[in-house]
Formats: structure tokens, C-alpha cells, sequence
């Protein structure tokens, strides 16, 4: 079968582009994603407008999602629609980085304005990704090739977030030209990003029985395990995104952080999520994806909670440790439940609309806690530590009001916290390995000759791909 060994042969060359392109979106978000709030402070914005900084982009890609898989469909095919808003995404962080040099007036609403733009631009395409992604990687591998990625992925957002800390710290005289530098850096990966999305195979759509429309998912949300799925993770998002903008303006603000403690605090989070995405993927395949959901989401509220203890670093670098082991195992779970449960011609559906919901409640989460903050009592002296604890309580609440209600969609095996929180836990893929594995892998990607194979991944990682920790579901 000549045709389908051709098939097989770019979907491997795919997966391992999709991991270059990955490390080149990281490396853009490491550069940006938690330096517009600060950018934004040093254009003097007030809380309100940070929360503003959040909430309307939130609220433009909420809707810009429900108008995805119609453009796909416009645009003949999943990458006709992802690789024009990706260039335009990587455009729109240009009149970012002039802002503080050529636009008059309130530079904080221009930021607002852009960054809006560059959200829309930067999400339209997600729900053509993701469903091509799930055609791509085979349902018993996901969790271990989403768990890998991430982990690549991470180690260079990461490497870039320190990178820009450095930058910024170096640059303090005119803070400005450090960020000019940051974002240009930004455009660069962005556009590195574009060039391997253009390299990656697509795979026919799947024709199975004639798709569902928006609404008719939108009809069966409250019936179905899917539908009552969506409104738990928006419902907590909204309860998470009610503090979550908020704590880089608690340390720089009002813990008065230099630029490189709030690098290492936020950083310290960012490495732990790294470190665990494969801990949790292999339990994401072998026990089913809710298991890890509700495993992770009795921590998930503790961590704004435990912010409220102290502002020491020595206690709040375990604490975003906490903050990482917890995130990456319910980031990672609900995505791939998110595959799992869509049918290959509703999946461009699904996703646009779990991503509209939860774009809208991300809005409202921020535009409440800009709200809220200025007019709650403190708590230890500080405003934002009454929006913490407001969030970690809505957190505990929605968890434990609606995640019973969602069942496992796959066939796996019955097992408890205990066991799937330590069965076969080796502490040495926990170490220094799992950083140096990811740099010398991507280095590996960039010294291959010819177009790459999964045949010649290192042996570690073709065992971390290819080995079942339980059997494959029926």
C-alpha cells in the first residue's frame, strides 16, 4: 500500500514539524505573554485598565471563534485558514513594539487596542489546528505526544522568559527599548512558527455522518457530557482569570519585585509544568483523562489561597511548584478530553465553541476582578489578596458542584488518587534530564539533514512516545 506508507511517512515528518513550529510559538510567548502586563504598567496603566488589558481580548476571540470553522470551510482547507492569521499575528506585535516611541495620546489604549487584534489574529486559527492535530496524533497517543511537546515547548518558553527578564533588567535605564527588543524577538519566532505550520502535512477531513451546526451543539450543551464539560472548565476559568491577571501587579506593584524575582517566581511555575506534562500524560492514556482532571483540580484552588500566607520568596517558589504540578495535568487532561469526546466532523465545532465560551468567561473573570479590586477590604494589608481568596473559594466551588458530572469517555481501567498519582513514578525522569532530554532533541531537529522521521528520534524519547504505561483502550 504505497499510498498509505507515503501517508504514514508525512504524518511522522508532521508530528516532529508541529514540535518545531511549537518551539517557535513558545519561544514568541515567552517573549510576550506575561511582559504585557508589565509593559503595560510601565505605560502607567491603572488596575482597571489592566483588567481591561485581559478582558477585551478575551471577549474579541470569544467571538472571533464562533466565525473560525465557517472561514476554515471558506478557505478550502484547516491550513488555508492557519497560515494567513498566523503571518497576521506575527504583524500585529510591529505597532506593539512602536507604541511607546510614535502613537500619541493614552498609550495604554492603543495597547489595549492591538493587543486585541493580535488575540483575534492569533486564536482564529486554533480550532482548524486542533482539529487537524487530532487527525494527526492517534487517540491512544495523545496524552504522551501532547505531554512531550508540551514539555519541549515549555523548556524553550521558559529559556525565553528568562531571556527577556534579562533584557528588561539590563535595559532598565529606558525600559522601553528592552521591550522594543523583546516583542521585535517575538515577531522573529512567530514567523519561524509560520514557516513549519507551511511544512506540515494535512490529512483529509474525516467524512463521517453530516456535522452538526453551532447551534445544535449549543442546544445539547446541558444533556450532554460534552456540553456540561465545556461549562465546567469556563466556569472555572472565569473563577481563575477573576485573580489571575492580577498577580504580576501584586508583585510589581505592590510587593515592589525587581523585574528578575518576578521572573523567578513566575518562571518557577513555568519550569514545574515542564517537568510534569509527561508525568501526566502517561496517566492521561492509562486512566482516562477526567481521573487526572479531578485529581489536579482539588489543587488547582489552593494556589491562590497559599499566596495569601506570605509574599517571602522561599515561600512562594513551592507554592507556584504546586501551581505547575496542578496546571499541567488539567491543561493537558482537558485537552485531550477535549479530542476525545468530538467526532472528527464536529471537532472544528467543538473546539471553537469551548474556546468562545471560555474566551467570554475569561472576560468576565477579568473584568470583575478590575472591578472588585479597588473596592474589596484587605487582607494583610493588601487589596488583591481579598480577589485571591475570592478566586481559590469560586475555584473549590465550581469543582466540586459540576466536574462529578462528566464521565471518562474512553475504555480505562478503574484506579485510585493513590495509584495514579504514584504507580511507577521514577524521580529520575523528574531531574535534570527532563530539561537537558528537550534541549538536545530540538537541537537534534535542527541538525537533521533530511526531513525528519520519527525513526531517528533518540532512543529515550521513541520509548517515552512509543511505550504504553497501561494497555491501549479498546
Amino acid at each position: 500500500m504505497p499510498d498509505a506508507a507515503i501517508q504514514t511517512k508525512e504524518v511522522r515528518k508532521s508530528l516532529r514539524y508541529s514540535i518545531m513550529d511549537g518551539s517557535a510559538y513558545s519561544a514568541m510567548l515567552g517573549l510576550t505573554q506575561d511582559y504585557v502586563a508589565p509593559f503595560a504598567l510601565a505605560l502607567k496603566a491603572t488596575i482597571a485598565q489592566i483588567g481591561l488589558l485581559a478582558s477585551i481580548p478575551s471577549l474579541a476571540m470569544a467571538t472571533s471563534q464562533l466565525m473560525a470553522p465557517n472561514l476554515a470551510e471558506k478557505a478550502g482547507s484547516r491550513k488555508g485558514l492557519i497560515l494567513p492569521v498566523v503571518f497576521l499575528h506575527a504583524l500585529m506585535w510591529i505597532p506593539i513594539l512602536l507604541l511607546p516611541h510614535l502613537f500619541p495620546g493614552e498609550k495604554v489604549w492603543w495597547l489595549i487596542g492591538f493587543f486585541t487584534l493580535s488575540t483575534v489574529f492569533g486564536s482564529l486559527g486554533n480550532p482548524a489546528w486542533g482539529s487537524m492535530m487530532a487527525d494527526l496524533v492517534p487517540e491512544w497517543l495523545r496524552g504522551r505526544y501532547f505531554g512531550f511537546r508540551g514539555k519541549i515547548c515549555g523548556l524553550v518558553a521558559l529559556i525565553f522568559f528568562f531571556i527577556g527578564g534579562a533584557i528588561l533588567h539590563f535595559s532598565a535605564h529606558d525600559i522601553f527599548i528592552g521591550f522594543s527588543i523583546i516583542f521585535g524577538g517575538a515577531i522573529l519566532f512567530r514567523v519561524v512558527s509560520w514557516y513549519f505550520l507551511y511544512r506540515m502535512y494535512e490529512p483529509p477531513l474525516q467524512q463521517g455522518k453530516e456535522g452538526h451546526g453551532l447551534l445544535d451543539i449549543v442546544r445539547d450543551m446541558r444533556s450532554s457530557n460534552l456540553g456540561r464539560f465545556i461549562i465546567y472548565v469556563s466556569l472555572l476559568n472565569l473563577s481563575v482569570f477573576l485573580a489571575a491577571p492580577f498577580f504580576a501587579v501584586y508583585m510589581l506593584r505592590d510587593l515592589k519585585f525587581g523585574y528578575m524575582t518576578y521572573v523567578v517566581v513566575i518562571a518557577t511555575a513555568a519550569l514545574a509544568n515542564m517537568m510534569f506534562l509527561t508525568y501526566w500524560g502517561r496517566r492521561a492514556d492509562g486512566a482516562g483523562n477526567i481521573k487526572v482532571m479531578r485529581v489536579t483540580s482539588i489543587l488547582v484552588p489552593l494556589v491562590p489561597l497559599l499566596w495569601i500566607a506570605s509574599h517571602q520568596l522561599y515561600y512562594l517558589i513551592p507554592v507556584q511548584i504546586l501551581s505547575g504540578f496542578a496546571w499541567a495535568g488539567f491543561t493537558l487532561a482537558s485537552t485531550n478530553f477535549l479530542y476525545d469526546a468530538t467526532a472528527p466532523e464536529n471537532r472544528a465545532r467543538c473546539i471553537a465553541l469551548f474556546n468562545a465560551m471560555n474566551g467570554g468567561a475569561i472576560c468576565l473573570g477579568a473584568l470583575l476582578g478590575g472591578f472588585l479590586a479597588p473596592h474589596l477590604p484587605p487582607v494583610l494589608g493588601y487589596n488583591l489578596l481579598t480577589l485571591f481568596l475570592i478566586s481559590g473559594l469560586l475555584r473549590g466551588l465550581v469543582t466540586a458542584t459540576l466536574l462529578r458530572h462528566i464521565s471518562e469517555v474512553r475504555h480505562v481501567p478503574e484506579v485510585s488518587a493513590a495509584e495514579l498519582l504514584f504507580d511507577r513514578l521514577n524521580f529520575a525522569r523528574l531531574g535534570p534530564r527532563t530539561v537537558l532530554q528537550p534541549a538536545f532533541y530540538i537541537a537534534s531537529l535542527f541538525k537533521a539533514e533530511k526531513a525528519p522521521s520519527m525513526s531517528h528520534w533518540k532512543s529515550a524519547w521513541r520509548q517515552e512516545l512509543t511505550t504504553v504505561s497501561r494497555s491501549p483502550p479498546p
